[in-house]
């Protein structure tokens, strides 16, 4: 048992604070109910503590964590049998975020005014987007609303943790890049200028490779707006090019080729695809509607594609396992043979949850392996832009020692 310290109010508003025991967050909250008493925010004691709250500022929009934690306590405070529209004011309250509290308060004003919590939340679908809704919807249709915001709070979880774990993975080799440039800038700057002057005062033949060191730190000194401008012209073309289909299908095609990473996107995207497809079936939303919302939430061009023809085919009353049948060469033949699997023992749900904690585990163990692989990679490319440098500077010296003798 676990000892949690609390804030709850009562039915008429009052607010009492006090220390329970309980297994988990959610007997706190029932045996607060029992008491009258609505749990409002709760701290595990001890050591190591966990606040049952909306705590993490977003900046300038709404976070991923904090529409987490806003479900997460959501779904505590209507099992505890609070309405929805006070529970919505409180963790309204709560809010880090300036717009995620007024859109709260909006919803929370048009739920009062009668509308669904699906119909208030549709305003705000850079907020709250096509998957939100749509469990949402079933959700209050059935009278399930509880157990959506379960499904929905664990997509949730998945994701931030899949989205943590490459995020994690790339900053190893974005330091490391980052460093070699800077100093590499730095040698072109300050050190190459003076090694320069000597050469040229000395009359020294330069090599090729030299005169091109030498060439490219005076234009770095001397015409670095030039470099500036070019930098971000070349991030202007690239990210207008993301936006354009022929952009996207280029680079996300070039991603897919690389080694190591092209295994980390694939599996990324069947656990992005299974966990969401599995998020909506069990709550109750139709497959169609389920592939389109899920074609909605993948970002490489290729997995879209292949879930918005899926849904054309579906519709049409073929199997999802034979819609992906063409797209083996992005889905691995597991998520086909498991979703035929699923189809017929009609437990689709079930086993795209399990199929989407496999992928996560791989995309787990790739990101953890993928410093290790790139390391050597890393290192190779440092000695080589080393090894130009210093025989590009070097080179000279000796020559000119040679002169001497």
């Amino acid at each position: 048992m676990a000892r949690y310290s609390y804030i709850a109010q009562s039915l008429s508003g009052e607010e009492k604070a006090g220390v329970l025991e309980a297994e988990d967050i959610h007997q706190l909250a029932r045996n607060l109910k029992r008491e009258g008493l609505i749990l409002v925010k709760a701290e595990l004691e001890g050591k190591e503590k966990k606040k049952f709250e909306i705590s993490l500022p977003s900046l300038g929009g709404v976070s991923l964590i904090e529409k987490m934690f806003f479900t997460r306590n959501l779904r505590v405070m209507i099992g505890a049998g609070l309405p929805l529209p006070k529970a919505i004011r409180i963790l309204a309250d709560q809010a880090k975020s300036k717009r995620f509290k007024t859109a709260l308060l909006e919803i929370e004003e048009e739920i009062t005014k009668g509308k669904s919590f699906a119909e208030a939340m549709a305003k705000y679908p850079d907020i709250f987007p096509d998957l939100f809704q749509s469990m949402i919807k079933v959700g209050g249709e059935a009278g399930t609303l509880e157990d959506v915001l379960n499904i929905l709070t664990q997509q949730m979880e998945r994701e931030s943790e899949l989205r943590s774990k490459i995020k994690s993975a790339m900053i190893y080799p974005a330091v490391i890049i980052s460093t070699m440039i800077g100093i590499g800038i730095l040698m072109l700057i300050m050190v190459v200028p003076k090694l320069a002057e000597t050469f040229a005062e000395l009359n020294i033949e330069l090599p090729i490779t030299t005169k091109i060191v030498i060439g490219f730190a005076n234009f770095l000194t001397k015409k670095w707006y030039l470099v500036i401008g070019l930098l971000i012209f070349f991030i202007f073309i690239v990210l207008r090019a993301l936006k354009t289909t022929v952009g996207k299908k280029i680079i996300d095609n070039f991603t897919l080729k690389i080694p190591v990473i092209a295994s980390i996107i694939r599996n990324t995207n069947s656990a992005y695809t299974v966990r969401t497809l599995s998020s909506l079936i069990s709550a109750g939303v139709s497959l169609p509607r389920s592939l389109e919302i899920t074609a909605g939430t993948l970002g490489n061009i290729y997995y879209k594609t292949a879930i918005s023809q899926a849904v054309e085919k579906v519709r049409k009353g073929g199997k999802l396992s034979e819609a992906l049948k063409p797209y083996e060469n992005i889905y691995p033949l597991t998520v086909i043979q498991m979703i035929a699997v699923g189809e017929e023992t009609g437990e689709t749900s079930t086993i795209l949850a399990k199929l989407a904690d496999f992928f996560e585990t791989e995309v787990g163990n790739a990101t953890k392996n993928f410093a290790s692989v790139i390391e050597p990679v890393l290192m190779l490319a440092i000695g080589a832009a080393v090894g130009f440098f210093a025989i590009s500077m070097v080179q000279p010296m000796y020559s000119m020692l040679g002169a001497i003798k």
